[in-house]
């Protein structure tokens, strides 16, 4: 099909998806992107927020928080650090993450490299963020 693209979604725990996709929206570390059929060839890193698939078949979001992208123009490959279909996503789960984003913030503050100090709360606001947008 010439309006989509091979989209493959995997994490270290299972593969998520593997569908043509006409579109992607991918939550860029350098902010959302869409990657759509014909997209330049591109690897990104992904932060905390949501992948937004549209289909043929349908729409589907997940849940990510971190990971690659990488976009070959008829296809997307995304490794997600951890990956989580929308619909299955739990307030526990979603309050577990953000304990480890405060835990990382906290041993970054405490460390001795400061640099990561930023990258830490950064994280961690976009976790806190991603219950509010998703009303959990």
């Amino acid at each position: 099909m010439a309006n989509t693209m091979q989209f493959d979604l995997v994490s270290p725990e299972r593969s998520l998806a593997s569908l043509q996709a006409s579109a992607v929206q991918i939550p860029g570390a350098d902010g959302d992107m869409t990657a759509m059929p014909d997209h330049a060839p591109t690897i990104t890193t992904l932060r905390p927020g949501l992948l937004k698939v549209e289909a043929p078949e349908g729409s589907s979001e997940y849940l990510v928080t971190g990971g690659f992208a990488q976009i070959n123009g008829d296809s997307l490959s995304v490794l997600a650090e951890k990956a989580i279909p929308v619909g299955e996503v739990t307030r526990s789960q979603l309050d577990d993450l953000i304990a480890e984003a405060r835990a990382s913030h906290e041993e970054a503050k405490n460390g001795d490299d400061q640099t990561i100090v930023d990258d830490a709360a950064k994280l961690l606001a976009d976790m806190e963020a991603l219950g509010t947008h998703m009303s959990l």
